[in-house]
């Protein structure tokens, strides 16, 4: 069983009209908090990303902030968690969450949630980390990517030794129990490496 001393959390910068989006936000920061587990998320202060930094450091949580310059100089900056981090770009924020965090959670969120999700899948089945992604499917925001990624699996387009790699869960706490029991797979760069 793994452990988790953090997690990187990816979830929206936007506050939605549905305000139960920001309630799951603000559930996912406190129980990490109350469970010990740190939050390395992207720095911001504003919707999803702000709401799940200040209920974990209002539970006595450490929040760990990336965030690229650009966004610093647009005032969008959370000022008052463990530590933030600036860096150039996005590419280097990504690559921090991985060096920081245990394993990675998604939350409801846009395009760049789906950009930050991916290239976590990605890097895992290439290998350049072994770490849990996890998916939290909350109210069932999430069933139609579910069903496109079990869709990319039947069709061959993700190997079936990869076909685990992105654990869904509707609940926080079947989510980390489930990326606790992880078992790493074998990756492309193995594969390629066995096949010469």
């Amino acid at each position: 069983m793994r452990t988790f001393n953090r997690l990187a959390i990816y979830c929206g910068s936007a506050t939605p009209p549905d305000p139960g989006y920001i309630a799951l936000a603000r559930e996912v920061g406190a129980q990490l908090a109350r469970w010990g587990i740190g939050i390395v998320y992207g720095g911001g202060k504003v919707g999803l990303m702000g709401a799940v930094a200040n209920a974990a450091l209002d539970a006595g949580g450490e929040v760990i902030g990336i965030i690229p310059e650009a966004l610093v100089n647009a005032e969008v900056a959370h000022r008052g968690l463990t530590e933030l981090h600036v860096v150039p770009d996005m590419h280097a924020r990504k690559a921090l969450f991985t060096s920081l965090a245990d394993g990675f959670v998604t939350l409801p969120g846009g395009v760049g949630t789906m950009d930050e999700l991916w290239e976590a899948v990605s890097w895992a089945q290439l290998g350049y980390h072994d770490k849990p992604v996890g998916l939290l499917n909350a109210g069932g925001f999430y069933d139609q990517l579910i069903a496109f990624n079990r869709h990319m699996i039947d069709t061959g387009f993700i190997r079936q030794p990869h076909a685990n790699i992105l654990i869904a869960k509707a609940t926080l706490s079947e989510l980390v129990d489930a990326m606790a029991s992880y078992v790493s797979h074998e990756t492309i760069f193995a594969m390629k490496i066995h096949r010469l």
